[in-house]
């Protein structure tokens, strides 16, 4: 009876926060002078309106599943791997690469890509064994070392773009030259989504669930989180497994950059990672890195990223109201769940 009360308490406490993130979105709605309600009913019309719409949103919902899903364990680890986003770059770098190299030769296009997505998980593997190595090498706070190596993906994305890989006879910002068609994932007609892409993305995430909740190095992972000391005392590895943190991190980054390669753009862009590390930053916290929580939590923001589309089109306001209701909905989670620790330790 008192776990079940406890459960109905918790639930109410994240409906509480929901209802806060809208009504502080709202607020800001009213004072820019824009109806609520039709702002609200465009975003849900952008994401669900039409068929095209809704495979949209799953396009835009499998890189962040798998962002998400890395986040996952080096957050149980008590690392901060904000260089995620360098991650996904390198990850994309590198499956461009492949296909560069390999789309001459007589192998199959299918074989041709596989190589491609194990290149890209390997880039991002690599970039975050880096960042990895400067944390328990180096000393040098996650934080700032994942910055510093966002910085440097971007510029190198930057000079393939421009030097290198520039398209015959142009510099443009559009990316290197397409990969043809055979190269492609293959995607469901007259859609943008590869359910290949689809299925990779859902396994991933069940991968990770069955590692953190039912083997004895998600265990480890989670004691050496919750205390790196104690759990080095009774006798974890500690730097090993923060490194293992961070490469199983990169393996999934690199995996969302291939497939914004391989099935999104078929080419490097300069922004490849579409910002979708950052968010998955914010869906890592908000399911307070429980994975069954990944998949509808990562779904809702992909449907707010792709339905605010719709705003500056109809409303004329800025597309960036979806991320004001997705950075406030999980500030006010924070908080009110710490709120609610609060009351029950009084209790």
């Amino acid at each position: 009876m008192a776990n079940l009360n406890a459960r109905w308490i918790n639930i109410g406490f994240q409906v509480l926060a929901v209802c806060l993130a809208l009504l502080f979105t709202t607020t800001i709605l009213i004072l820019a002078g824009a109806p609520p309600l039709e702002a609200y009913q465009q975003i849900i019309i952008g994401s669900v309106g039409s068929l095209r719409k809704i495979s949209d949103v799953l396009v835009a919902w499998v890189p962040l599943l798998l962002v998400t899903s890395g986040l996952i364990v080096t957050f149980s680890a008590g690392l901060w791997n904000i260089g995620i986003e360098g991650q996904i770059t390198l990850g994309a770098i590198f499956t461009t690469w492949a296909l560069r190299l390999l789309q001459d030769s007589a192998m199959q296009p299918g074989l041709i890509i596989a190589l491609s997505i194990f290149a890209g998980m390997v880039g991002g593997a690599l970039w975050a064994a880096l960042a990895g190595a400067l944390k328990t090498f180096g000393g040098v706070n996650e934080i700032f070392g994942g910055l510093g190596l966002n910085f440097v993906a971007t510029a190198l994305t930057l000079y393939l773009i421009f030097g290198p890989w520039k398209r015959p006879g142009i510099g443009s910002m559009s990316g290197t030259e397409p990969f043809p068609e055979t190269l492609w994932l293959p995607q469901l007609e007259n859609l943008r989504l590869s359910p290949y892409a689809l299925v990779l993305a859902i396994l991933s995430i069940g991968l990770i669930y069955i590692l953190m909740q039912g083997t004895y190095f998600g265990l480890k992972l989670k004691a050496v989180g919750k205390n790196m000391r104690a759990a080095f005392l009774l006798g974890i590895p500690t730097w090993q497994y923060m490194m293992i943190a961070f490469v199983l991190c990169g393996v999934f980054a690199g995996l969302a950059g291939s497939i914004q390669v391989t099935a999104v753009y078929h080419r490097l862009i300069p922004s490849i990672s579409s910002g979708y590390g950052f968010l998955g930053l914010l869906v890592a916290m908000l399911i307070n890195y429980r994975a069954i929580w990944a998949i509808p939590v990562a779904l809702f923001y992909a449907a707010l990223n792709i339905g605010s589309i719709q705003l500056p089109i109809v409303l004329k306001l800025d597309s960036s109201l979806s991320g004001v209701l997705q950075g406030s909905l999980v500030l006010f989670v924070l908080m009110v769940d710490g709120l609610r620790q609060r009351l029950l330790r009084k209790a």
